[in-house]
């Protein structure tokens, strides 16, 4: 059964980061894109934002004894065929992980306006996914 405390825990540490993320979306594009530290916290933020969707995925797959998934993004699936994320919310996590799997490992060719515009226009996701997964904590009920 999953540890509520221990998902509670990665659930702020993603609000943090989307906190933080949203502060930098304050920027007009021109300051955000002229100030490299900017652009760079935001690719870092992002990273770390679909890296704790990742791991409270994993927890929850992991803790409750669901199937193994494939890959990282099969964890996401996972968690849909439990009823724990809806059908039409997949394609925005297959761009999440895509996008993490980017500035992971092709880093030098993340380009700078479409971190821009992620943050200006696609932190609700990561809004909807926390909302989502403690929508699962209070139907489980206390570990």
């Amino acid at each position: 059964m999953v540890k509520p405390g221990k998902v509670l825990s990665m659930l702020n540490n993603l609000r943090d980061s989307r906190e933080k993320l949203g502060r930098l979306a304050e920027f007009s594009e021109t300051d955000f894109l002229a100030d490299f530290t900017k652009v760079e916290s935001a690719k870092h933020l992002l990273q770390v934002s679909v890296e704790a969707c990742l791991d409270i995925a994993h927890h929850i797959v992991a803790d409750d004894g669901y199937r193994t998934p494939q890959d990282s993004f099969d964890t996401f699936v996972v968690l849909n065929e439990e009823k724990i994320l809806p059908d039409d919310f997949l394609p925005i996590l297959r761009q999440m992980t895509s996008f993490r799997n980017r500035v992971v490992h092709l880093y030098w060719d993340v380009d700078d306006q479409i971190v821009y515009q992620t943050a200006q226009h696609r932190l609700v996701d990561l809004d909807r996914f926390a909302q989502l997964i403690s929508d699962y904590l209070s139907r489980e009920g206390p570990g």
